[in-house]
């Protein structure tokens, strides 16, 4: 595998693990939505996961990502819909409970 490709998904495990860090064993929804520490915390974390996924398949378009299409789209709204309400399609990137580190 390219370097470059390892390196980007080396940084999207460490960005998961992070968020998993972040939620504790509680993993809720609506901690996310309430604590502004935190969500700024993971949302830093899904800026992370979908540039490093980005640039990945930039290297390698051919890279199979499961849902890479939208998290890319999720790392997208954090940095530039910042101002809008979560989109209801991209509510399924953020079930919490079912991260794994």
């Amino acid at each position: 595998m390219n370097p470059d490709i390892k390196k980007h998904l080396y940084d999207v495990e460490v960005s998961i693990t992070s968020i998993y860090t972040y939620l504790g064993e509680k993993k809720d929804f609506s901690d996310y939505l309430s604590n502004k520490l935190l969500r700024r915390a993971i949302e830093r974390e899904i800026e992370i996961i979908g540039e490093a996924i980005n640039r990945a398949l930039k290297i390698d378009p051919n890279l199979q990502i499961e849902n890479a299409r939208r998290i890319v789209d999720a790392r997208n709204w954090v940095i530039h819909g910042y101002d809008k309400p979560i989109k209801m399609d991209l509510l399924p990137l953020f079930q919490f409970s079912d991260l794994e580190p």
